[in-house]
């Protein structure tokens, strides 16, 4: 069994949208009519049911009410366990919720970008603050709670469609989207999914869904995993190597399943389902097992990773990218790293050909040399092959974010520095009180949400005092205070090499 690390989740702070002016605003979707508030800048619904789904079921649209709901604070999370870095505990399994945030000005047709949060294992869509780019694009953000952990990806014999749950509820948010964004100004014909990490990775799989045709018209993908794989030890000593980073076929999901359920002390579905949460939580690691997607089945027929090789995926936009050191924060959860053992479990008999191209004296300290190594080997190569199949049939604009100052926002220590860290630069899209952004960073951070929202607008995310962003053939662009310019990302991963 694979344990998937998506240390990044990685969450941003919701500020309080409550303040002392604000004021009522109410809006009638097509279950019922929502009171949000309005401070004079955006208004914010908060907590507004999409669905309600039985556990291990597909997700079923809301029921009508009557009145008008209260949509002033958030939903429940989904079940969750927490972690060091992010200390959220839901056993709410009522819990798919979302939050619609908009300029305070009255308009239609503005953009739609439906995000969807990293990590796989905790999160919601409230702790994302999506004021910044509403303003810079004058669009409607959606922020999603969706299904995590073993409540999404668990598989089990006679379970429909096993391990997509968490998939499942994303395209029926974005079907409440279709339904009901020009009620909020925004233009149904104009939806941008857009997600980081395991929020990436779940577009990459909803570019090749079936389901998913036609709900969704552009993608932004940032630190995707869609067609990465995992070499043996690359995330901890002792995994084994595995085709794919977080997809896996039907077979494997419910053999796993079933390991669990025997811990669960079940012998049936019907026992798994009447479980309480708290009980099924409480096994150590069941979240992190089953924090994957599940191919061979109707909402993934085949591996995404396969179906964009062939050419087999919806003809949207893409905008898509990783960092420049997407592996330092792993290596810094890692603990201490023996470089060359790393590399003999890692490679065997090429261990002395990687420790060649790279030498650990250029790197100083062994964690940052196995950083580059598998920043290279996993994160570039599977971004690059990404990007490269996407753009045979689509326009791709790649980037790479380089801030290697770029604010640490997780509790996470290192004594090497961190660099463009995975997630880094979510801070620059979804800007916080509590993370401080330099000048130059804020600049960039301005350019980042003017390149996004455009994209969103468009799906071309060039503009008027933008530097000149190429699609992918001209180049994979830079993003850097005061640097932003196309380099050669294959030459700089050294890709020829591992490929």
């Amino acid at each position: 069994m694979k344990i998937l690390l998506a240390a990044a989740v990685l969450l941003t702070g919701c500020a309080d949208a409550r303040t002392a002016a604000a004021t009522d605003t109410v809006v009638t979707t097509d279950k019922g009519a929502v009171r949000g508030r309005e401070d004079g800048r955006h208004r914010l619904f908060e907590g507004i049911r999409y669905a309600t789904a039985p556990r291990w079921d597909s997700p079923r649209p809301a029921a009508a009410w009557k009145g008008v709901q209260d949509a002033t604070k958030p939903g429940s999370p989904c079940p969750q366990v927490g972690s060091d870095y992010a200390k959220i505990t839901s056993e709410n399994e009522d819990c798919l919720f979302l939050n619609v945030t908009t300029p305070a000005k009255k308009g239609a047709k503005r953009p739609v970008m439906v995000w969807i949060h990293g990590d796989g294992a905790l999160g919601a869509g409230h702790y994302s603050n999506a004021r910044a780019i509403a303003s810079a694009g004058d669009a409607v953000v959606v922020t999603i709670n969706y299904r995590l952990g073993v409540f999404s990806g668990f598989g089990y014999p006679g379970l429909r469609d096993s391990g997509t749950y968490g998939l499942q509820d994303q395209q029926e948010a974005l079907r409440w989207v279709r339904r009901n964004a020009a009620a909020f100004g925004g233009d149904p014909g104009n939806v941008t999914v857009f997600g980081i990490s395991f929020g990436a990775l779940a577009i990459g799989g909803h570019l090749t869904s079936p389901g998913a045709k036609g709900l969704f018209h552009r993608a932004a993908m940032q630190s995707g995993e869609t067609m990465m794989d995992m070499p043996a030890g690359s995330m901890l000593p002792g995994l084994e190597a595995q085709p794919s980073y977080a997809w896996r076929p039907t077979a494997q999901t419910e053999a796993v399943g079933q390991i669990y359920a025997k811990q669960l002390g079940c012998a049936d579905l019907a026992c798994l389902k009447a479980l309480p949460v708290k009980k099924i939580l409480a096994v150590p690691q069941i979240m992190n097992v089953f924090q994957s997607y599940t191919y061979g089945n109707a909402v993934l027929p085949e591996i995404p990773s396969t179906a964009i090789e062939k050419g087999r995926f919806h003809r949207v936009p893409v905008l898509a990218g990783a960092t420049k050191d997407e592996h330092r924060i792993f290596a810094a959860m890692r603990g201490k790293i023996a470089y060359p053992e790393s590399l003999k479990e890692t490679f065997g008999k090429r261990a002395a050909a990687v420790a060649r191209e790279y030498p650990l004296k250029r790197y100083g300290k062994p964690a940052v040399a196995w950083a580059a190594v598998m920043t290279d080997r996993m994160w570039a190569r599977g971004t690059h092959a990404q990007n490269t199949l996407l753009a045979r049939r689509t326009p791709v604009y790649g980037f790479e974010f380089a801030d290697r100052d770029a604010p640490m926002f997780l509790p996470i220590k290192a004594d090497f520095d961190l660099g463009a860290y995975h997630a880094g630069d979510l801070p620059y899209l979804f800007p916080e009180k509590g993370v401080k952004l330099s000048p130059a960073q804020q600049k960039l951070s301005g350019q980042m949400l003017s390149y996004w929202t455009n994209f969103a607008r468009t799906g071309d995310p060039n503009g008027a005092g933008l530097p000149a962003w190429p699609k992918l053939k001209g180049g994979t662009l830079s993003l850097e205070p005061g640097k932003i310019r196309p380099v050669d990302y294959a030459a700089e991963h050294r890709l020829a090499f591992w490929n």
